[in-house]
């Protein structure tokens, strides 16, 4: 009995082990109507704040996709990992943050498998330096059918 046991225990770890995908946008969002007028990024004159700069996927790619961003900081400050916030941008915003804060890191994002439906998914990205300065980043994922 003991043994058998000890095989199921081994079993579900081995099941738990495999990798699975983290749902990143679900259909039921992916159905909301797209955010009325222009969406903002003032990026104007010099600025000192942390950059946020969209590394992958790069075209249109099948779902689970590789997002990966990378964060750059100015002047000696350092990103501020809890700073960061992810949105879909729909009517009503769609708050992605506690879905890819396991995978934020002081110099970026890289989550190997996001789970997105098919079809074009504009997001924002907000972070801030230690010393307070913004930066965002805004970019469309393009999740081709499966």
């Amino acid at each position: 009995m003991r043994n058998v046991l000890l095989g199921l225990v081994a079993a579900g770890l081995l099941f738990s082990g495999t990798s699975r995908a983290t749902q990143l946008i679900t259909e039921e969002e992916a159905k909301l109507p797209p955010p009325k007028g222009a969406v903002a990024a003032d990026r104007r004159g010099i600025l000192r704040g942390p950059k946020v700069e969209f590394v992958s996927p790069g075209e249109s790619v099948a779902s689970p996709l590789k997002l990966q961003l990378k964060f750059e900081s100015f002047g000696g400050a350092k990103i501020d990992p809890d700073s960061v916030k992810v949105t879909f941008l729909r009517t009503p915003n769609v708050d992605l943050t506690s879905r890819v804060k396991p995978f934020v890191q002081a110099d970026g994002i890289n989550m190997q498998d996001a789970e997105l439906p098919p079809g074009d998914y504009t997001v924002r990205v907000d972070i801030k330096d230690s010393d307070g300065r913004p930066g965002t980043a805004i970019f469309t994922l393009k999740v081709a059918p499966k």
